[in-house]
């Protein structure tokens, strides 16, 4: 005879087959632990089973194979994702942690870098990208509004330009960016059914040459729906989020 042994998550799939639903919380709790730590690198691979010597490459990857008790340690570098977790923690013991290697610095970004940039006139420059590369959520179509909001009579974008990790200021039409640069650079867009238009200026610089990031993602770390709890974030930086 042939016993086919049942791995702690295979078990968790199948109490709900087995018992009564009043039941499963106790079985669950009595279940033996198996913590573990998966860790990440830009250097890795999301093929790797997330152990020290063979780092998955984004947390994504990590957050989807976590399970309560478990840690996530993101090492240092750039992270342009947005992460997700499909599940929290059980209990304020037994939480999902996600957290920054101790002394690295970890960078979670909404922005991608964008090259492509073509002069215009003077300073100003621009770049047309295809509707396509944003997804379902284009940050340059995304009307900032609300009671809170005072929009000052025009249209202000979640959406930005970056340069050198600082925005640019949204301007209020295009033929503002042909005036002289103020103490702050300015940007503009324009969005139609194909593509999406954004213009800045770049005084005395290449933004193909310098680092040039727009707004993607219009969160870095949000759950895949509300109510997940026993989740634990430290030690990150969260920036360029396409939210007002």
């Amino acid at each position: 005879m042939t016993v086919k042994m049942l791995t702690r998550r295979s078990l968790l799939r199948a109490i709900p087959a087995l018992y009564g639903s009043s039941k499963i919380e106790r079985l669950v709790m009595a279940l033996p632990s198996n913590i573990r730590t998966l860790h990440v690198s830009v250097h890795g691979d999301d093929k790797n089973a997330g152990t020290p010597g063979h780092m998955l490459r984004t947390i994504s990857a990590a957050a989807e194979k976590a399970y309560p008790g478990d840690t996530i340690t993101v090492h240092a570098g750039v992270y342009r994702e947005r992460v997700s977790p499909p599940r929290g923690g059980q209990s304020a013991d037994r939480p999902i942690i996600y957290q920054a290697a101790q002394g690295e610095e970890v960078v979670i970004t909404g922005a991608e870098v964008q090259k492509g940039w073509v002069r215009d006139k003077g300073d100003v420059w621009s770049v047309s990208i295809p509707n396509s590369f944003f997804g379902a959520f284009n940050p340059y179509s995304d009307v900032i509004h609300g009671d809170w909001f005072h929009a000052k009579g025009r249209e202000h974008h979640t959406g930005s330009v970056y340069l050198n990790g600082d925005w640019l200021l949204e301007a209020a039409r295009l033929e503002d960016l042909y005036k002289p640069q103020g103490e702050v650079a300015l940007w503009y867009g324009s969005v139609n059914e194909q593509t999406t238009t954004l213009w800045a200026q770049f005084s005395k610089i290449d933004p193909n040459v310098g680092n040039v990031e727009i707004n993607v993602r219009q969160t870095v770390f949000y759950t895949v729906q509300p109510g997940m709890n026993y989740i634990t974030v430290r030690g990150f930086t969260l920036r360029q989020a396409s939210t007002p």
